[in-house]
């Protein structure tokens, strides 16, 4: 029965006739909602050198990312199609420079009281924070990868947990 009221095989954006669909959550308690993800952007170390000595052509590579990290959480709904828009209570991005990978390593944080997880806002943050040091750097070296972006963990609602 669980499966038949979630729709198609179990899948909750998926109508009972294999329509896309926004989930229903006006039954759900609002409850605090938290969730963590990080990535990282590898890149050539003179590009790494002129971003932790702030000789990026743009500005400060770190801050700017930062701030595009915290707004591209705030704008998830718009970008991810059946994302519920949430009144986020808190955002921090944290962007750490490591020599080792060579690159930046990104962790970010989002805090709600809703009906819904902020899972997609953190994975997000986290994503657009790298694309952001991406773009204010390749003119230093195109050959930048991103990679590994998850979430670390979620509370809140009925499955939190850590994932990494």
């Amino acid at each position: 029965m669980k499966n038949a009221k979630r729709g198609l095989s179990g899948l909750s954006h998926v109508a009972k006739d294999g329509t896309a669909r926004m989930v229903d959550v006006s039954a759900k308690e609002p409850t605090t909602r938290t969730a963590r993800a990080r990535g990282h952007i590898r890149m050539e170390m003179p590009a790494f050198e002129a971003i932790r000595l702030h000789q990026i052509a743009k500005g400060d590579v770190l801050s700017v990312a930062r701030i595009a990290g915290i707004m591209a959480a705030k704008r998830t709904a718009e970008l991810v199609p059946l994302c519920h828009p949430l009144a986020l209570d808190d955002v921090q991005v944290e962007l750490v420079e490591d020599p080792d990978l060579p690159g930046i390593r990104a962790e970010s944080s989002v805090k709600t009281t809703g009906r819904t997880g902020v899972e997609m806002e953190a994975i997000v943050a986290v994503t657009m924070a790298l694309v952001t040091v991406y773009d204010m750097a390749k003119s230093v070296d195109r050959g930048m990868i991103i990679g590994d972006i998850s979430l670390l963990e979620k509370t809140g609602g009925r499955s939190g947990g850590s994932f990494a």
